[in-house]
């Protein structure tokens, strides 16, 4: 199984997003070539673990390839988010020809901006707790998030400013 977030980043890249469902059954496919046993359980807490932490994005996927099957309400898929470095795990090089998913693409404009609300909901949150150690993880999230996509995170930055003050 994936080790760390950067795995979890790693495996979701090799398809380019994945649902949590296609991601758990990924981890045990991993875990199985490794001649390891996982639960899913343990693997949704690191799935989850790894999204609060800015290493998975979630965003919503309407394509024709959707997990859902391009049913009219969009699909909540993973990518590997802004402060991953996506390292594929021993093996994981194999998943891609033992799943049937798809490859798929975001619009990373638009995942970007989901990405930055959800940002600065969670400052907004963090700065009026006066958070400072989560705040600062943030921050850096923030510069990693301008990196990653087409987007802008002063206000982001500005928010989390009040909870050094």
């Amino acid at each position: 199984m994936a080790d760390t977030k950067d795995e979890l980043a790693g495996v979701v890249d090799l398809f380019g997003g994945l649902a949590r469902d296609e991601l758990e059954q990924a981890l045990v496919e991993l875990a199985f070539k490794q001649g390891d046993e996982v639960e899913r359980e343990a693997v949704a807490v690191e799935i989850e673990r790894a999204v609060e932490d800015y290493y998975l994005a979630e965003a919503e996927y309407a394509g024709d390839d959707a997990p859902g099957g391009g049913s009219e309400a969009p699909d909540s898929i993973l990518v590997a988010g802004p402060a991953a470095f996506p390292t594929v795990p021993e093996n994981g090089e194999d998943l891609p020809h033992i799943l049937d998913v798809p490859d798929r693409e975001l619009d990373r404009e638009e995942l970007g901006e989901t990405v930055a609300d959800r940002l600065y909901e969670e400052a907004r949150t963090v700065a009026a707790a006066g958070d400072a150690e989560r705040a600062r993880e943030l921050l850096d999230v923030s510069y990693d998030l301008e990196a990653w996509a087409p987007v802008e995170a002063d206000d982001v930055r500005e928010r989390l400013d009040r909870a050094f003050e």
